[in-house]
């Protein structure tokens, strides 16, 4: 018997709004058909945002891509059928409405999953920031949790030594 392939990321656009209900219909399908081996999960990604309303700050979740939900699934083309039948399902993202699997970076980079990644930092290393809000800043490692992928490192604002804690995915060593 052939081994199942691994599940990947799709994305399915939806109409404005109905992201829930699209979520709610594939996992009713999911749960009648008995197709929990093939269809993962579906999700819409959220964030926390900060809103101000009447002079008081509030966070909030707010959709990161309206009107996509993200699937992961193993990929089928009856799997097709059914999906873009759900109700409020405009189509999958890809070439003709046709499944477009996610990178391992566009997975990364969107957040939908903890992708290890595998680099030899020691304290010590002179690291460069790659990614958010410190990008290009240079620094040397202080700490290295491996365990939890991050490292304390000591980057220079305003002309001192200020120690951060950073994601292997946001460093490279230099």
């Amino acid at each position: 018997m052939a081994e199942k392939e691994e599940a990947k990321w799709y994305i399915i656009h939806t109409f404005t709004g109905y992201e829930n209900m699209v979520v709610d219909g594939i996992n009713k399908v999911v749960e009648k058909n008995g197709l929990q081996d093939d269809i993962i999960e579906a999700r819409i990604p959220m964030e926390d945002v900060i809103e101000e309303k009447n002079g008081k700050k509030k966070v909030v979740q707010r959709k990161m891509f309206p009107c996509y939900v993200f699937l992961k699934m193993r990929y089928r083309d009856s799997l097709w059928h059914t999906i873009v039948n759900t109700r409020g399902v405009t189509g999958f993202t890809g070439p003709a409405g046709r499944p477009l699997a996610l990178t391992d970076e566009e997975i990364r980079r969107m957040k939908l999953e903890k992708v290890n990644i595998d680099l030899k930092v020691n304290v010590g290393d002179k690291i460069k920031v790659i990614e958010g809000p410190l990008e290009s800043f240079v620094g040397d490692v202080l700490a290295v949790d491996a365990e939890n992928q991050k490292c304390k490192v000591s980057v220079e604002m305003f002309g001192r030594p200020t120690p951060v804690e950073l994601g292997f995915d946001q460093i490279e060593i230099i």
